[in-house]
């Protein structure tokens, strides 16, 4: 009673019932890959939830103390403050370890789902108008998880987060006329300064947690506002959303989420052994780890300053050090196109129209040839971070990887770039459904229609091109004597018409079924070897009696009409 009381006070001056209909209502689309932000919304929570457990107990100082704790090997040892805080965290203090570890597993996590969120929607072209203004958004989500990650993986002052420090300071005095600068406000002084780590301190707990925040509030008043995008199916248009509304499916849906996040992070904290600072031991100035291995998502930046050669060049007097080009260009270059890419294409395609439905992914295949080439180009980066580990694995020289990794760098990332977009173009053209399905046939019409041009689906600037109507479909299939028929099928299986002629080639049918129905989809029937399809339903008795019977009535309702 009190409950509803205090609700009907407030309904009575926020007017809170309205507000929360309308948001209960909303529709969010059922696709699962919809539900990867949510798990990077997800690990965020945890992050901070784990984050401010750690906080009791670290201490962010690189003064000297003697650690007195449960670890024997380090007990009486001088070590700084933040590595023995952070030693007593993993073996005295009572679910530290766990709460550590989980924290990183979140982190990994985070940067993860951010990724393959990002991928989704570019893939899919869901960064197009009015979506364009969410996608900026996104990538300084990335850059900043990538950045909070670093400073929190730096933070313990073990000599594997040290060397990294030592290589991003080095980054940091690489950028010409403004590095020492830049250096000095972010370290504090001359690495090793005792300054450093406070201030990393505060950028990891603080400034960046707290533009985070903003980012991601701003990110869902923009989806909410905007209404989600949905992928193409029946039934699905411009104007709606089809799908699940907020309450009850998709609120149980999504907290179904959060707790199997939860579950597989504190599963993975507590059974998984990650960044074991005990055994690399306290940093020191003189000493470096071999092998040394940052995080994946900075690992690509790792292995290109491995890969580049140790170019030192002069600019107007000006040092330019090797360092400058693999790291602070390339990533600079990197984020610079993923701000610009919904500008950049909707330049070349001339589309400025707004979008609610999704591209097929296939339907764009030079986006998905820059797609394929970027990860692919990154991946080979990510793995000649290792390259030492695979070195001492496999018993080779390390040179000899090295220089592996350099032709592949150059090479490979083309090759699949080609593939993809020969492999977009083949389902494009043809009939497969998925991708272990193309033919023979489909790939000749995939080079077929190599040279022509991407098509636009509507803007001011260029002739709109139909879309394919996925609300009917042309479906084919074998017959058992060798001959290939399709028919039409309208909208949810609500009528069909067949072919009025058989045809002895797969081919023969697809081009009259597209000569037939242009705009529309051809989807091959399984299994692959046919069957044969019943023909449409011919009217019964009744409905061919029943029909003069309307026309009568319909005749003598117009003459009244007119009397």
């Amino acid at each position: 009673m009190i409950v509803r009381a205090l609700y009907r006070a407030l309904d009575r001056r926020l007017g809170t019932t309205k507000i929360a209909r309308t948001a209960l209502a909303k529709v969010f689309p059922d696709h699962w890959s919809f539900m990867l932000g949510e798990i990077a919304l997800y690990s965020f929570v945890t992050l901070v939830l784990t984050g401010v457990y750690l906080t009791l107990f670290y201490e962010p100082s690189t003064a000297e103390t003697v650690y007195r704790g449960a670890y024997v090997a380090l007990n009486g040892s001088t070590v700084s403050a933040a590595y023995a805080s952070t030693v007593a965290l993993s073996y005295d203090v009572r679910a530290g370890l766990l709460m550590r570890q989980a924290h990183h597993w979140s982190a990994l996590i985070f940067v993860a789902a951010i990724v393959v969120h990002l991928c989704r929607v570019f893939f899919t072209g869901a960064f197009r108008k009015p979506r364009d203004l969410n996608w900026p958004v996104g990538v300084t989500m990335l850059a900043l998880a990538m950045l909070n990650g670093f400073t929190g993986y730096s933070l313990p002052d073990d000599l594997l987060s040290g060397t990294g420090l030592r290589i991003i300071y080095s980054v940091v005095l690489s950028i010409p006329i403004v590095g020492s600068w830049l250096a000095l406000l972010v370290f504090g002084g001359e690495f090793p300064a005792p300054e450093t780590m406070p201030r990393l301190y505060i950028s990891h707990v603080l400034l960046v947690p707290a533009v985070l925040v903003v980012l991601i509030s701003v990110h869902l008043m923009v989806l909410v506002r905007q209404k989600h995008s949905h992928f193409p199916g029946p039934g699905h248009g411009e104007q709606n959303v089809v799908g699940s509304r907020l309450w009850p499916a998709y609120a149980v849906r999504s907290l179904s989420l959060f707790t199997g996040v939860l579950a597989v992070v504190f599963a993975l904290g507590g059974l998984v052994q990650i960044n074991p600072v005990w055994i690399y031991g306290p940093f020191g100035p003189a000493k470096a780890t071999s092998p040394a291995q940052p995080d994946w998502y900075v690992a690509w930046g790792d292995g290109a300053l491995r890969l580049f050669p140790p170019v030192n060049f002069h600019v107007f007097g000006h040092l330019v050090p090797a360092p400058f080009f693999p790291a602070v260009v390339l990533g600079g270059v990197t984020f610079l196109l993923l701000y610009a890419w919904p500008w950049l294409e909707r330049r070349r395609t001339g589309d400025k129209a707004a979008h609610q439905v999704l591209d097929r992914p296939r339907d764009r295949p030079w986006r998905m040839a820059v797609g394929a080439w970027a990860l692919t180009f990154f991946t080979i980066l990510l793995l000649a971070a290792a390259d030492d580990i695979m070195a001492r694995l496999f018993a080779v020289p390390v040179t000899a990887l090295l220089n592996l990794f350099r032709i592949l760098v150059l090479t490979l990332p083309f090759v699949v770039a080609g593939a993809t977009l020969l492999v977009a173009r083949s389902l494009r053209a043809g009939s497969a459904p998925h991708t272990s399905e193309l033919t023979a046939d489909d790939v000749r019409r995939g080079l077929a229609h190599a040279r022509q041009h991407e098509s636009v689906d509507s803007s001011s600037d260029a002739p709109a091109v139909d879309r394919p109507r996925y609300d009917e479909m042309v479906r084919l299939w074998r017959n058992p004597d060798g001959t290939w028929r399709w028919r039409w099928q309208g909208p949810q299986g609500s009528q069909a018409l067949l072919s009025n002629e058989v045809f002895r080639s797969r081919d023969a049918a697809i081009d009259a079924a597209r000569v037939a129905y242009p705009d529309l989809l051809v989807h091959q029937d399984e299994p692959p070897e046919g069957i044969v399809l019943p023909e449409p339903p011919r009217p019964d008795w009744l409905s061919r009696a029943a029909a003069p019977l309307v026309w009568l009535v319909l005749a003598i309702l117009a003459r009244r009409r007119r009397r």
